[in-house]
């Protein structure tokens, strides 16, 4: 167990050993339980943020806890050349998950890799995506080096910080200091049906995958509208290219369903997940639906930690939780209870999102950071994604008296 210093202690040894890759607020949490955390001076804190959507459970939850608790004490880790315990169990249960709103007769059997974060999850959709075009192409006895590499976008996204998910990801301004990025990736505006069309009829021919989260969270909670999503579908099979769809942050019972996805009616053909998988233990998975789940070959990736003995441990136990008709009305339930309550406040000018993934723009003279920074020393921990924007991710577990709490305390600080 890590030694108890002094806070201000703490602060200085990061200053002095930590990259300052985080601008961190001032405060240390040192415990948490359910929907509330503790910092290092005994203070009680409502979480709205979940560790970024991480924290599907809540803090400690005892089912968690148990498996983790249980597995930690029998085998961590062996790395991939070897079976384990669960995994089998959890790619199914992600299977089954990934095809619940398909009809019985037309269901398919998803395949994942296990990874640990989100960014490398995506980077895997996207070696397969170009890989797949390769063997496409090589089956039909054209010349695989020919075959399309681009992955079309959107402006706003976000699909990580490595150099390829950075690249894919439609935010210039993440961009400054690291070209060059890798080649291949080109934006197009959400729920701008014309302007994806326009596009693919331009350069479809060299598409292998169009890649988009449906709801952008890190910009600020935008989501893709049902016939966008629609029409990125038709217009991906009509030139053979995979719909990779990131659902790191939006994913698994988020807005009610076990994916966003399925509000449309679609089925994509690659889903990356992450964040809430494993309710705080690094985890994630790239799925891959029918014969996709064969492109990649031994030798072609892999993971170190990916998929390890205590990760598959903490996901079985959190979706054995969240995949429960009750946890799915709560979401729901106190997801529009949160909508319809911000949409209520002074200062709040206009309200998206779905389940308990809710982003709000503040009227013109309120400073979003300020807001935050102002609910976090009054116990509330959000999040602001721009200089107007409040980002919630609540715990799943989050109940209607909780979002009562929470307004309560927003409520005189959007006063100004």
């Amino acid at each position: 167990m890590a030694s108890s210093i002094p806070f201000e202690e703490e602060k200085t040894l990061e200053a002095q050993f930590v990259m300052p890759t985080f601008a961190r607020k001032d405060v240390e949490f040192v415990a948490g339980e359910g929907m509330y955390l503790t910092d290092s001076s005994g203070k009680r804190y409502l979480d709205f943020l979940s560790g970024i959507g991480v924290c599907s459970l809540g803090h400690c939850h005892p089912a968690v806890v148990s498996a983790v608790t249980e597995q930690a004490s029998k085998l961590i880790h062996v790395s991939n050349y070897f079976y384990i315990e669960g995994r089998g169990q959890l790619a199914a249960k992600l299977s089954d998950l990934l095809e619940r709103e398909v009809p019985q007769g037309e269901r398919k059997a998803w395949k994942s890799f296990f990874a640990n974060s989100g960014a490398e999850a995506n980077e895997c959709a996207i070696k397969l995506a170009r890989l797949a075009a390769k063997k496409r192409f090589e089956a039909q006895g054209m010349e695989p080096s020919m075959a399309p590499t681009l992955v079309i976008t959107l402006v706003k996204s976000f699909h990580g910080r490595t150099l390829a998910t950075l690249s894919a990801t439609g935010q210039s301004k993440l961009h400054h200091g690291f070209e060059p990025l890798p080649e291949g990736f080109l934006p197009t505006p959400i729920n701008d049906v014309a302007a994806l069309k326009n596009l693919m009829e331009t350069v479809g021919d060299s598409v292998c995958a169009i890649m988009m989260e449906p709801i952008q969270g890190e910009s600020g909670v935008h989501p893709c509208m049902p016939e966008f999503l629609q029409a990125a579908r038709r217009l991906a099979d009509s030139k053979g290219a995979l719909l990779i769809l990131d659902e790191v942050q939006c994913g698994l019972f988020r807005t009610g369903r076990p994916f966003a996805f399925q509000a449309a009616g679609i089925i994509p053909d690659v889903v990356t997940t992450a964040k809430g998988i494993a309710s705080g233990i690094p985890a994630a998975a790239c799925s891959a639906r029918g014969d996709l789940g064969d492109v990649l070959q031994p030798g072609q990736h892999g993971s170190t930690f990916g998929g390890s003995n205590v990760a598959v441990s903490a996901a079985l136990a959190t979706l054995g939780e969240l995949d429960k008709q009750e946890v799915r009305e709560r979401v729901l339930h106190v997801g529009k209870a949160l909508r319809e309550g911000l949409s209520g406040l002074k200062g709040v000018q206009s309200v998206r999102g779905a389940g308990l993934m809710v982003g709000a723009d503040l009227a013109e003279g309120l400073d979003a950071p300020s807001v935050m920074a102002k609910a976090l020393e009054a116990g509330l921990v959000i999040n602001a994604t721009g200089p107007s924007t409040l980002r919630f991710l609540p715990p799943l577990i989050c109940e209607e008296s909780h979002v009562q709490e929470a307004l309560s305390i927003l409520k005189p600080l959007l006063q100004a």
